[in-house]
């Protein structure tokens, strides 16, 4: 009798918090994620978590991939009115939902690979109200 033994794979996700914080006339704009890692077996499927707090009536938010040693690859993006863009690399796997009512943009990952283990990052496009040459002028400011 041959029996053959099954082997599991199993990956790691760390979901780091980051926190994109923009003052506002009115309050703040940020993200929050949860800080805790996930594990998944390869070929689930996964969802990260994002709420966004803003007072846009119609933000964009962008998830972005860093895998070890790596600098943070965009994903993809999300618009309020509009499909918004998937690099192409990950179109086949990856996707996300922003809804507008629970203030939530999920990604989501299809049939999970242990190269996905990576830090996942969800973003806001800041609100700028008032002097935006200013904000400008000091973004791109080198100091000597």
């Amino acid at each position: 009798m041959f029996v053959q033994k099954s082997t599991m794979f199993t990956w790691t996700l760390i979901s780091l918090c980051f926190i994109a914080h923009y003052d506002v006339s009115s309050g703040q704009d940020r993200v929050e994620q949860s800080k805790e890692e996930m594990t998944a077996s390869e070929g689930a499927q996964v969802i990260v978590g994002c709420k966004y707090i803003t007072t846009d009536t119609a933000p964009y938010l962008f998830w972005y991939q860093q895998l070890p040693n790596r600098s943070p690859k965009f994903i993809l993006n999300k618009l309020t009115f509009g499909e918004g863009t998937t690099e192409p690399d990950f179109k086949k796997r990856f996707s996300a939902t922003l809804n507008s009512t629970s203030k939530t943009v999920p990604l989501m990952i299809k049939n999970v690979h242990v190269s996905d283990s990576a830090v996942y990052y969800c973003a806001l496009r800041p609100t700028v109200t008032g002097n935006t040459t200013t904000l400008y002028k000091n973004l791109t400011h080198e100091k000597a």
